[in-house]
């Protein structure tokens, strides 16, 4: 709602009602010396619209800090009156976020410089600040091809092939619609940079000054331009837009050869050596500052990482077919992957990619398509090596105590992610807000999954026959102009119409057509300390019935558990990830599941969203198994805040292309579940017992 929208037409309240509603507020921070009394009477002068205006930030201030909502309240009518209610709104919310960060020394400081605000805002009428549109971006260069790369905020914009940074805030236009389109154009160069090569060749090869750099920035942009040009014409003309001044004559002596199909980053650097001694760079919105040590260092790494992990998927390939064969193939260290990729029609950035093992051919993951384009990116090749099976030792599993980081394709940074939190009060984020680690389950008891097995054998058989039922089917398409067999229908009235001096009709064939099942799906696991007990019990004999019926059924699943205590120790447990199998070690994490602390659940599904969207699938679905509504330990996230706070993520989630689903046993969860979910996107279950086949129930339909 907007903020005006609030406001009565009513009379103006006198000093002492305000007063009184003043000692309320801030009564905390009052005293002989400091009174309401003088703030009251100067409010009391002010029109219904100001003094409802003041009062209600001054509560939601207040609930932070007493301190800097009496601060507010001085200095509220004169903001209002430079500022009007929006700006006025913005002013403390920024005051608010520094609260945040730096404390109430800061804060009230930024309250007092209302002039410097002032300055600032006229400044910028027209800025874009990054968490504006950092998630538009995220979903803009993941339409890209090329492996994903994550977004971050820097005082310059570069990147390290792995991360772009773009910069705090951009103010060079007076409309936000430019300088967005400065965030995209520059977001796009960083994305080509580590996509067509910039960062290829050896470290010595570089410039060694920041001059020499900037030079060779605007060449690779030139370069990279025409790449655009060539393949994304829409986002070549929001560049063209912005490249003023126009590019110097001493650039166009080379300009011709960079645009060249085959020009690489080499052609850039004989340009550089051809521009005169006092050549500078122009001054594009767009330029970034290379920084070719520091992502030749990432490049490094993920190239050894992601030779590793694709000689790992093929021993998981090997290991497979040996398997399928009852082990009577070669062993595994023999094994090498034949790769064939080519080039989609009409799309260059597109590949499409082959395999051939022992001499099958079957169609690559998505894990190993993703190694392999990634190798392609970075190398331009696969080099032999790299398609050989790892043998013993090779691969670095999850084993009790190993670090995360040498798992592939999981990054848990031992400070923790830092994530926002939305506080409905302010109708704003709070910045870096939680943090949150992201840790295995630990193997429980490896008698629970076959007991649950005997326990629910009936059951089992049941759910894998229904589920049978859903994997892709053949259908029979008729009248196709190719196909299997002949449509004798459509040959019978072809021949009739033929007869009677019609062309003879090409739609004459039957076509069988396999409808595939394209899904990704995200189980969401509450383990906060009130599922202890039977709870407890129920929700892993769910999880184990729901994995049996999904093994038939093929979907590709991920589970994921939660918990925390406080902002500063939110919890996601790994049970089971996309891309692994479902085998002994699952079924014990599964069997470790605990009870544990906390119910911080907007955090948890912000971090579970950006895994579950990195999947490339038709259909995301993300369902969450819980005993009651979001809650955590003395910090105010208890009650409506934490509701507001999930609901946020949850339409951050749905922005992503995500379904997202509920399934509880609380009783009261009708109260609060349709404000979060919506009213058909959860399900109470009244018997806890009926919550294994329930699940499996829901999924069903859900996914049928």
């Amino acid at each position: 709602m907007n903020s005006s929208a609030r406001f009565s037409d009513n009379a103006p309240l006198d000093a002492a009602e305000i007063e009184e509603r003043f000692e309320e507020l801030v009564g905390a921070v009052l005293s002989s010396r400091r009174t309401a009394t003088a703030l009251s009477q100067e409010l009391a002068r002010q029109p219904r619209a100001v003094q409802e205006f003041t009062l209600h930030w001054v509560a939601i201030t207040a609930r932070s800090s007493p301190e800097l909502a009496y601060q507010f309240a001085t200095v509220a009518p004169g903001a209002i009156g430079a500022l009007g209610v929006a700006g006025a709104e913005k002013w403390l919310l920024e005051a608010m976020d520094v609260f945040d960060r730096e404390g109430l020394y800061r804060a009230a400081a930024s309250l007092k410089d209302l002039a410097g605000f002032i300055r600032q805002a006229r400044a910028q009428a027209g800025a874009v600040a990054f968490p504006e549109v950092a998630r538009v971006l995220e979903h803009f260069l993941a339409g890209l091809s090329g492996r994903p790369m994550k977004l971050e905020a820097d005082d310059v914009p570069w990147t390290d092939t792995d991360t772009v940074y773009l910069p705090r805030r951009i103010t060079r236009y007076g409309r936000r619609e430019e300088n967005f389109r400065a965030y995209k154009v520059t977001a796009a160069l960083l994305w080509a940079q580590a996509r067509h090569g910039t960062f290829s060749l050896d470290a010595k090869r570089y410039p060694g000054t920041a001059p020499g750099l900037a030079l060779l920035a605007a060449l690779e942009s030139i370069r990279l331009a025409a790449r655009f040009e060539r393949e994304l014409p829409g986002l070549h003309r929001d560049l063209e837009l912005l490249r003023q001044p126009a590019i110097e004559s001493h650039f166009e002596p080379v300009v011709k050869a960079l645009r060249s199909e085959s020009a690489g980053v080499a052609d850039s650097l004989l340009a550089l050596q051809r521009l005169p001694a006092d050549a500078r760079a122009p001054d594009w919105v767009f330029l970034g500052r290379l920084e070719p040590q520091r992502a030749l260092g990432v490049r490094a790494e993920r190239i050894a990482r992601d030779r590793q992990a694709l000689q790992s998927a093929v021993a998981r390939l090997r290991a497979e077919m040996r398997a399928a064969d009852g082990g009577a193939t070669a062993p595994a260290e023999a094994a090498r992957l034949r790769v064939a990729v080519r080039e989609m029609p009409g799309d260059a950035q597109q590949l499409d990619i082959s395999l051939e093992l022992d001499g099958r051919t079957m169609a690559p993951t998505p894990e190993v398509s993703a190694l392999i384009e990634s190798i392609l990116q970075d190398l331009g090749e696969l080099p032999e090596e790299y398609l050989v099976a790892a043998g013993d030792g090779a691969y670095r599993t999850e084993n009790a105590g190993e670090p995360a980081e040498l798992v592939p394709g999981i990054e848990a940074p031992a400070e923790g992610l830092l994530y926002d939190e939305w506080d409905f009060r302010r109708r704003h984020y709070r910045k870096d807000w939680c943090v949150l680690a992201e840790r295995d389950v630990q193997p429980g008891d490896s008698r629970f999954v076959p007991a649950a097995l005997i326990r629910y054998r009936a059951e089992v058989w049941h759910l894998r026959r229904s589920f049978e039922a859903l994997r892709g089917e053949d259908r029979r398409l008729r009248g196709e102009p190719w196909g299997d067999e002949v449509d004798l229908d459509a040959a019978v009235r072809a021949l009739t119409e033929m007869r009677s001096g019609a062309e003879l009709a090409e739609r004459l064939f039957v076509r069988r057509e396999r409808k595939l099942r394209d899904m990704a799906v995200m189980f969401v696991v509450d383990m906060s300390g009130s599922t202890k007990g039977w709870i407890n019990d129920c929700e892993r004999e769910a999880l184990v019935l729901l994995a049996e019926a999904l093994e038939v059924l093929g979907d590709r699943y991920a589970i994921y558990g939660f918990s925390g205590i406080t902002r500063k120790r939110c919890e996601v447990y790994r049970v089971k990830r996309f891309d692994e199998r479902y085998g002994g070690e699952v079924q014990q994490r599964i069997a470790g599941i605990q009870p544990l602390d906390y119910t911080r659940m907007g955090v948890a599904l912000r971090h579970l969203t950006g895994i579950l969207a990195a999947q490339e699938a038709r259909t995301r679905l993300m369902i969450t198994l819980s005993d009651g509504k979001p809650d955590d330990f003395s910090d105010g996230y208890r009650g409506e805040y934490g509701i507001e706070d999930t609901r946020q993520a949850l339409l951050e989630a749905k922005r992503a292309g995500i379904h997202s689903f509920c399934i509880t046993i609380d009783r009261e969860a009708r109260d609060y579940l349709p404000r979060m979910y919506g009213a058909a996107h959860y399900t109470v279950i009244e018997d806890v017992a009926r919550l294994p086949l329930k699940v499996a129930e829901v999924y069903r339909r859900l996914t049928s």
